[in-house]
């Protein structure tokens, strides 16, 4: 598991801190700052049970390479929180929070890793005005959290917010 994780970061160009470390899913997705660093000595950390996630703690200056690239305009979208790259039952993910210069708004992208490649599952643009999303998060056991609603599937704008949460849906 946690050797797909690794062959994702080295596949999109984000470099690791540490050594892949495990927590409790609900924990997890709750921290809105960083994750502690796993000390590269103790090795990579299996999740052991449903109910954890594997991550990968990430230099934030990678992700912005990784943005630059992905999306074809350099520093149109700057990271603005601590991403989350992590393993949940199985399936690999990654979540950004950038800036968009360009729109002047915040932006949630959330991606899923199959063998096919990397699909967008979500994209939620949102200021204190308005938040518009795409979602199709029907297919994960995610959801995305707007003030308190949480969300997984459409195309639509709500009423403005000034965080936007990747959250367990259950």
């Amino acid at each position: 598991m946690n050797k797909t994780l690794r062959n994702i970061l080295v596949g999109t160009g984000i470099a690791a801190v540490g050594a892949i470390g495990t927590k409790a899913a609900v924990d997890y997705f709750q921290n809105r700052g960083k994750e502690e660093v796993i000390d590269e000595s103790e090795g990579d950390a299996e999740a052991t049970s449903p109910e954890e996630v594997a991550y990968a703690t990430v230099e934030e200056s990678s992700v912005q390479e990784f943005l630059d690239v992905s999306f074809g305009d350099a520093g149109r979208y700057v990271p603005n929180r601590p991403p989350k790259i992590f393993d949940y039952q199985g399936e690999q993910y990654m979540v950004i929070w950038a800036y968009d210069n360009e729109q002047e708004k915040n932006q949630m992208l959330a991606f899923k890793y199959t063998d096919a490649g990397r699909k967008m599952i979500a994209s939620v643009g949102y200021t204190g005005e308005k938040t518009d999303y795409n979602l199709n998060l029907e297919d994960t056991p995610f959801a995305i959290d707007v003030n308190g609603n949480k969300l997984q599937s459409g195309q639509s704008e709500t009423e403005g917010s000034e965080d936007v949460d990747f959250v367990l849906a259950a």
